[in-house]
């Protein structure tokens, strides 16, 4: 069914949640040969949150769904359809997003999962967009993760980066005002990075074996400085293509809300950008790098901080392994 387009594409409730045990970098100079110095220096990064053990990726996205649906004051049973972006999944298969259905309640919502590591979230956001407009009425969108399963505390190079956090933002079609609005999306990748980001084994290229435990291929392998160089090359590109095409100029946009991955990283779009860096969004240093999740726990921490008012444009922009890259405008 076809909806009829002059309706908005509003997020009307978002949600976040942080599981409470907190990771400093004074407690990661015990485990691996570190500073704290060092490490804010380098990242912007003081501490990051990470799950107790058995605590699953359903967990944290079901709390912050459940605060995007009480923000919405939505039912679950009312939610028609599930997205939830994610690396870190409860298992390979059923979805996330099957084990949220499940704990939240929401008994009459198709559910599935997308896979674009740390771009991932505007990636569901841009498919939940077009859900709406095709005529659904509730969309979840959440980006949630569990990083610390997945990250070798053997390796200083990993370890300091990570945190785990989710967070979940309810779209709706609405006429008239009252909510920030999800104008437009662009989504880009370049598979010939592949290798240069991401977790060797556990799919059908490497599958378990007591080999691939032994040579810690199921933790995040990246190589760092042809990361940094192609993050900020293509978050810089993607803002571009995506403020040009929304008929908008960089000096129009009150509010930059990059994926929270390195604070130098950050720094250095928003330079190669001209845009003043008091514009960016930052909360890395409390949280770390958690993927999915750090477009979303961001929306909903500037939502609850009242700090942009209706009509201002905010520009959303991740970049992550795949290698991924997504961007999207939204007017609050």
């Amino acid at each position: 069914m076809m909806g009829n387009r002059s309706y908005r594409v509003a997020m009307t409730g978002t949600g976040a949640y942080l599981p409470p045990k907190i990771l400093t970098n004074k407690d990661l100079e015990k485990m691996v040969d570190t500073t704290d110095e060092w490490i804010v220096k380098r990242t912007g990064i003081k501490e990051r949150r990470i799950v107790e053990s058995g605590v699953a990726a359903s967990d944290l996205a079901s709390k912050a769904a459940l605060m995007a649906l009480k923000d919405a004051r939505v039912s679950p049973k009312d939610v028609q359809l599930i997205i939830t972006s994610t690396i870190t999944p409860d298992s390979l298969f059923p979805s996330t997003s099957c084990y949220v259905q499940q704990k939240i309640g929401a008994t009459d919502a198709g559910a599935f999962d997308v896979l674009a590591a740390c771009a991932g979230f505007i990636y569901a956001l841009s498919i939940g967009q077009n859900y709406v407009r095709a005529g659904l009425d509730n969309v979840l969108v959440i980006g949630s993760e569990c990083l610390s399963t997945v990250v070798d505390y053997e390796d200083r190079s990993t370890c300091i980066l990570f945190g785990d956090g989710a967070g979940a933002i309810l779209l709706q079609r609405m006429n008239g005002k009252g909510s920030p609005e999800v104008l437009s999306t662009f989504l880009g990748a370049d598979g010939k990075y592949a290798d240069v980001l991401g977790i060797p084994a556990g799919g059908s290229k490497i599958p378990s074996s007591s080999k691939s435990i032994k040579d810690r291929l199921h933790y995040i392998k990246f190589r760092g400085r042809e990361v940094f160089k192609l993050a900020i090359q293509n978050l810089t590109k993607v803002m571009k293509k995506t403020i040009d095409s929304s008929g908008y100029k960089v000096d129009d946009f009150s509010m930059f809300i990059l994926h929270q991955s390195n604070f130098r990283i950050i720094e250095a779009t928003m330079e190669r950008m001209n845009i003043p860096k008091e514009k960016a969004f930052l909360n890395i240093e409390k949280y770390g790098n958690t993927s999915s999740a750090s477009i979303p726990i961001a929306i909903d921490e500037v939502k609850k901080s009242g700090k942009l008012k209706s009509g201002d444009l905010v520009l959303l922009a991740a970049f992550g392994g795949g290698l991924t890259w997504s961007s999207s405008v939204i007017r609050w």
